[in-house]
């Protein structure tokens, strides 16, 4: 007995000091941090899962039920056309996510490519790549979305390259940064006297320095791009009718709002729910990853 403890004892040791569980102790210690996850994994579990989960065909036209209110057959009504609005906004859900993970995921990648060329980069082209930077961020976002949309076309994939467009200069500036700090490090010197290359330092000590602060930021932004996403649905320049999207349905609700509030409240309650849930997830993981804010230091 004594020496299968022994055995059992590194064992959950080691998982216990893994990464993945410490990740999980630390988020154990923030009731809002573990509020917000769970509100992301319904998100996106709802998300996952919207064929299996929808009552009715959310494009289809009925014309008996037009602006019901909530019942068993329509958990929340349905719209000026009959559509079971319930339906629409589990559907609306994808079209949401998907604008989300994917800007946010091309804006990182090319923000993470820019930021380590213009932070280990010669001074001529990091100069360059601030200017180029600094002239996206100076347009206001809507009006640079409006602009694009007005030009490409009112469609998703527009919506997602306005969304990854406006993204890659945060990205990239806090790439920069952070390269910039590590540039001229000791521990950098070090490494290159021991003939360790560009590519090298980029990967074993830049890049674990500049990932968990890129997490933060990409929390944070997700329901920044879903606001975006829907801001431009419900001005008719986003994803086309008669896809399901939480900012159409906004904009169906508003027309109709002197006859049926449910369209207004059934569009509005997934935003705020995205919002707060990776909200508080930002922050736990901003409390996590910073070490001046470690509730166990």
């Amino acid at each position: 007995m004594a020496e299968v403890e022994a055995i059992r004892a590194p064992a959950d040791e080691s998982r216990s000091s893994s990464p993945f569980f410490s990740f999980l102790r630390q988020l154990s210690k923030d009731p809002l941090g573990i509020f917000g996850a769970v509100l992301v994994v319904v998100m996106v579990a709802s998300a996952v899962f919207a064929p299996l989960i929808i009552t009715h065909d959310p494009i289809r036209i009925m014309v008996g039920p037009r602006l019901a209110p909530p019942s068993f057959d329509f958990l929340m009504g349905t719209d000026q056309l009959g559509r079971d609005t319930f339906s629409r906004v589990v559907m609306g859900g994808r079209i949401a996510l998907l604008v989300a993970f994917a800007s946010l995921g091309s804006s990182l990648t090319v923000g993470l490519i820019l930021g380590l060329i213009a932070g280990f980069g010669p001074r001529w082209l990091d100069s360059f790549l601030l200017l180029v930077f600094d002239t996206i961020r100076s347009f206001p976002v809507i009006i640079f979305s409006l602009a694009i949309v007005a030009l490409l076309g009112p469609s998703l994939t527009s919506v997602i390259f306005v969304a990854a467009v406006t993204s890659v200069p945060i990205y990239a500036r806090v790439v920069r940064t952070q390269a910039h700090a590590l540039r001229n490090s000791e521990f950098i010197e070090a490494e290159r006297s021991m003939g360790a290359g560009t590519l090298r330092i980029l990967a074993l000590h830049v890049l674990p320095n500049v990932i968990g602060p890129l997490l933060i930021l990409v929390s944070m932004d997700v329901p920044l791009v879903i606001t975006l996403e829907a801001g431009l649905s419900f001005l008719g320049m986003g994803v086309r009718p008669p896809t399901p999207d939480w900012g159409a349905i906004l904009s169906d609700g508003y027309g109709y709002i002197h006859k049926s509030v449910w369209l207004v409240i059934a569009g509005g309650i997934p935003i705020v729910v995205t919002t707060l849930g990776f909200t508080f997830l930002g922050e736990a993981l901003r409390d996590i990853f910073d070490p001046k804010l470690r509730k166990d230091l």
